[in-house]
């Protein structure tokens, strides 16, 4: 059974935190979706990625390419993600249900602790995932080092 990661951006952004939790993913042996709720902004963090340093290199493609089923990282907008994930990623407030949860590695769930509703969104998904039963925990980097704030 999987747990959800809440991940409260207040000292970096998503571009920024993205590279290390999918660097950790793939260490861990996962195959990951990035799920986001528009195409343009997942075609931004595609050029974010391929525009990394050398030596950060994360192997990914966009959803929608010939190779999808093969790639270890598929940056999607709500499809079911054909590389078969087994960590789900979500941005922009893309929703993530009880069940992915469950059958996951591993669920993150990433946003801006700038935006009134992003934080809105995150409140929402954790009162939807908890009351399911899902195991969940809060990440928040207000002292500029992640923390643990919460879990249930």
């Amino acid at each position: 059974m999987g747990a959800a990661f809440f991940y409260h951006l207040t000292q970096s952004s998503v571009e920024q935190t993205l590279p290390m939790l999918l660097e950790k993913s793939r260490a861990a042996g996962w195959v990951i979706e990035v799920r986001g709720s528009h195409r343009g902004y997942m075609e931004q963090l595609d050029r974010a990625l391929w525009s990394g340093p050398p030596e950060a290199f994360l192997p990914h493609g966009l959803v929608g390419g010939d190779h999808d089923a093969d790639q270890p990282i598929l940056l999607t907008v709500g499809e079911t993600a054909a590389n078969g994930a087994t960590c789900v990623m979500s941005v922009q407030g893309a929703d993530v249900s009880p069940q992915e949860v469950t059958e996951a590695e591993r669920v993150c769930i990433l946003f801006d602790g700038y935006d009134g509703d992003a934080l809105a969104k995150a409140r929402v998904q954790w009162k939807t995932l908890t009351d399911a039963g899902c195991s969940a925990q809060y990440w928040s980097q207000d002292s500029g080092r992640w923390e643990k704030k919460a879990e249930k």
